[in-house]
């Protein structure tokens, strides 16, 4: 029988009914899921949530996102005793203890749990992006990915964290906040025996066991493990940075980078750890201070043994055995090691400083050097040597003390043999091979091996003392003599 003849009897069953409200359009056969078909057309939504405001199309998702509010999860998994929202994230998670991956990708081979998993993955081989945002013309590969988008033009966020009130675009990211409170990490790797707290995370995880890397770039042929992290490699080569910060206008190449930046405009550190009550504005940036209190370094390097605390940080470390440098500055040609080496070396060629001290009103390249500078008024030092206990304010400036006593010297030239405890340090030592000085003072035309040298060097010229010692108001060009001059009022031997 077609769906026309159906239509017909149904039609003549229902003859006292509107016959126009029967068309079988679509296929919809049936009145309840064509009324609400129409709605995607009209954008109606007569189903509003109560708690927030929220409206729907439908009343079973109205009735869905009130159990955020609620906090009922009435589903549960037979085998971890988790429980969810609504049955298909039961669904959803049961493929996670039965490892089943049906659908696979006829151009690479990877498999997924769900056919819309895969038919997603299919569209970064062909680039195709339907779903369009009207604001500012970015296009995405799920109508969902869409939706998420959007909020970001409109700033709504309407899951509030009930511990702490932080607030969330989406439910996924509070359900994942919650865990921070709870310190719950349900998700496990087989291989390590790490746990979780998201299975994205784990999923990431994975990929260090397994090496494998199935996104490259069309551009430069690097590799990647996920979609992600290709999809943010990928604006190194356009430059493109579409998110900006409405308090300074300062563009960033990530919604992820843009909220972080956020935060130095609030000086909100929701982030606390228990074990010293220092705050931070991330939770990844408390991650990796846990460690210090710890000692734990999970991630080891297979070719020298060096243990780090992020995965981040050992692919970081890797690079120096290899010596690969894929990110070129065009403006000089030289090549660095991590993105976010390269992106600090092209403020030097703009001289762009936005990052200003209110202590002194000097200003820095970076957040991170403004933050490192900061502890230079406070005399906060919070690395301490196991070894001998002398306190440092970077975990870099740490970690290259240590070498002192363990008489390590990992960077070593490969045209004189000798070893260097810093990379920097090699660096600057290979230019005396070289001959190189690319570093040129454009007020007298001197040239320095390094970037440190030439700013030193710039102070001769402007005068300025930044560095004040509060107990006698003797002021420094370097924060090295800085440090040495205050031992003369503790008493401290030099």
């Amino acid at each position: 029988m077609t769906i026309r003849s159906v239509g017909k009897s149904l039609v003549k069953r229902h003859s006292s009914l509107d016959l126009q409200e029967l068309t079988v359009h679509r296929g919809h056969l049936n009145v309840k899921k064509l009324t609400a078909h129409k709605r995607i057309h009209s954008g109606e939504k007569p189903y509003e949530c109560k708690q927030c405001g929220k409206a729907f199309r439908l009343s079973l998702q109205c009735s869905r996102h009130m159990r955020t509010h609620s906090g009922e999860r009435p589903y549960e998994c037979k085998e971890c005793g988790k429980a969810f929202v609504n049955v298909s994230g039961l669904i959803v998670h049961r493929t996670i203890h039965s490892g089943e991956k049906p659908y696979k990708c006829k151009q690479c081979g990877k498999a997924f749990r769900f056919s819309s998993e895969c038919r997603r993955h299919m569209q970064t081989h062909s680039g195709e992006r339907p779903y369009e945002c009207k604001e500012c013309g970015k296009g995405f590969l799920t109508s969902s990915s869409l939706r998420t988008h959007t909020i970001i033009h409109s700033g709504e966020r309407p899951y509030k964290c009930k511990e702490c009130g932080k607030a969330f675009r989406k439910t996924a990211h509070l359900t994942a906040h919650r865990l921070i409170h709870s310190g719950e990490k349900p998700y496990e790797c087989k291989e390590c025996g790490k746990v979780f707290r998201t299975t994205s995370e784990l999923k990431t995880h994975r990929g260090i066991h397994s090496a494998e890397r199935p996104y490259e770039c069309n551009d430069c042929g690097k590799a990647f493990r996920t979609t992600a992290h290709l999809k943010s490699h990928r604006i190194i080569h356009s430059g493109e940075k579409p998110y900006e910060c409405k308090t300074c206008g300062k563009a960033f190449k990530s919604t992820s980078y843009l909220r972080i930046h956020r935060k130095i405009h609030s000086a909100e550190k929701p982030y606390e750890c228990k074990e010293c009550g220092k705050a931070f504005k991330t939770t990844s940036h408390l991650t990796t201070h846990r460690g210090i209190h710890s000692a734990e370094r999970p991630y080891e390097c297979k070719e020298c043994g060096k243990g780090f605390l992020t995965p981040s940080s050992l692919r970081t470390h890797t690079i120096i055995h290899s010596g690969e440098r894929p990110y070129e500055c065009k403006e000089c040609g030289k090549a660095f090691r991590t993105t976010s080496h390269l992106t600090a070396h092209r403020i030097v060629h703009s001289g762009e400083r936005p990052y200003e001290c209110k202590e002194c009103g000097k200003a820095f390249k970076s957040p991170s050097y403004l933050r490192i500078h900061r502890r230079i008024h406070s005399a906060e030092k919070p690395y301490e040597c196991l070894e001998c206990g002398k306190a440092f304010r970077r975990t870099a400036h740490l970690s290259r003390h240590e070498r002192i006593h363990s008489g390590e010297r990992p960077y070593e030239c490969t045209e004189c043999g000798k070893a260097f405890r810093r990379s920097s340090h090699l660096t600057a030592h290979r230019r005396i091979h070289s001959g190189e000085r690319p570093y040129e003072c454009k007020e007298c035309g001197k040239t320095f091996t390094c970037a440190s040298s030439l700013s030193i060097h710039m102070q001769i010229h402007t005068g300025e003392r930044p560095y004040e010692c509060k107990q006698c108001g003797k002021a420094f060009t370097r924060a090295s003599a800085f440090t040495v001059h205050r031992r003369i009022h503790s008493g401290e031997t030099l």
